[in-house]
């Protein structure tokens, strides 16, 4: 039976109610906007509700809608310049028991990404920001930031500090939010703050590679053989991750045409058995017909293949063209600006 809203005030009702209740006030064109946006399930509950909603009275439409306004207002100052900067801006507008209010109410339901601040610095003022802290600090800072900015702050630090935070950022695996709010707060609380108590995953090997794959090839070699020295077993494992099988799509046809050339016909055909049909387009089209034909016979007639046979034959092609990469013979297009590496 349709439920009627009136009767009750906006501090009582669920999030799911405000929100129905927020695109009922918007009306059927703003809100088939904001569905687009959402997920099945999340779409699927919300009209649920709105078909249950039976009357809304203007003043919780006013309340859920200057709720709606703070939250909002809010995330943009936090995005600005951090908790402690959303707060003063948010007491001067609303009063101090309103933004705490607010403030308290956005953290319970949202977490905000440590570091927001300095997402937006250019990488040249982020560098000087930072390139006299302790290691640790500048892995930590950077696991946070989109790789391309990373890996763009990694290429430009000296090279005595390069190895030793990619290493530290390979085996980062929780960090406190205490410590976070104490780098941020030695960092002058020019940084967003961590809200959620729970710890939070960053840095990992995963992200040290998408790092190495954006920095130029001089940068990526030198943190490397440092890593191979100190590191080995990490070293292998980063190295095994850089450039997987897939990453062939990225390659022009004359490079894949040298690459092949390398290349097993009965390890090609096993890699290619476990490969997207992308990939094997890829492969295929800079083949001889001939040669094409006879791989697809083979790959037809070889029956179901082990998943780690498929993966040794993939790694095979790959350390082939890391030495195609290491000898000059290939270019993979990287970061690093105008340089081509090789």
């Amino acid at each position: 039976m349709p439920k009627q809203a009136s009767s009750s005030s906006s501090e009582e009702m669920s999030g799911l109610t405000k929100a129905a209740i927020l695109l009922i006030s918007l009306g059927p064109e703003r809100s088939s906007k904001i569905f687009q946006h959402l997920k099945e399930d999340e779409i699927e509950q919300l009209t649920l509700e709105i078909a249950n909603t039976r009357s809304v009275s203007p003043q919780l439409k006013t309340d859920v809608l200057n709720e709606f306004y703070e939250v909002c207002l809010a995330q943009q100052y936090i995005a600005e310049g951090g908790i402690g900067y959303a707060r003063d801006l948010l007491e001067k507008a609303l009063g101090e028991e309103k933004a705490k209010d607010v403030i308290s109410r956005l953290t319970a339901s949202l977490q905000v990404r440590p570091f927001e601040f300095i997402r937006k610095a250019d990488p040249g003022q982020l560098l000087n920001f930072i390139q006299d802290e302790h290691p640790q600090t500048i892995a930590l800072i950077l696991s946070y930031l989109p790789s391309h900015q990373s890996s763009l702050i990694v290429s430009a630090l000296p090279l005595e500090k390069q190895a030793d935070v990619a290493k530290r950022i390979a085996k980062m695996d929780r960090t406190s939010p205490d410590v976070i709010k104490e780098v941020e707060r030695v960092l002058e609380r020019k940084l967003s703050s961590l809200v959620n108590q729970d710890y939070t995953i960053v840095g990992g090997v995963d992200a040290i590679v998408e790092i190495l794959n954006n920095v130029d090839r001089g940068t990526e070699r030198h943190i490397m053989e440092n890593l191979e020295i100190e590191e080995p077993e990490l070293a292998d494992e980063i190295r095994r991750k850089m450039f997987v099988f897939e990453d062939i799509l990225a390659l022009d046809d004359r490079t894949i045409q040298r690459v092949l050339r390398d290349v097993q016909n009965d390890e090609l055909a096993i890699a290619l058995k476990g490969s997207n049909e992308d990939v094997q387009a890829a492969i295929f089209n800079n083949l001889s017909k001939r040669l094409a034909a006879m791989i697809k016979e083979d790959m037809d007639f070889m029956g179901p293949v082990r998943m780690k046979d498929v993966e040794e034959a993939q790694q095979k092609i790959v350390n082939v063209i890391r030495k195609l990469e290491d000898t000059g013979e290939i270019v993979i297009a990287r970061g690093g600006g105008d340089e081509l590496i090789v």
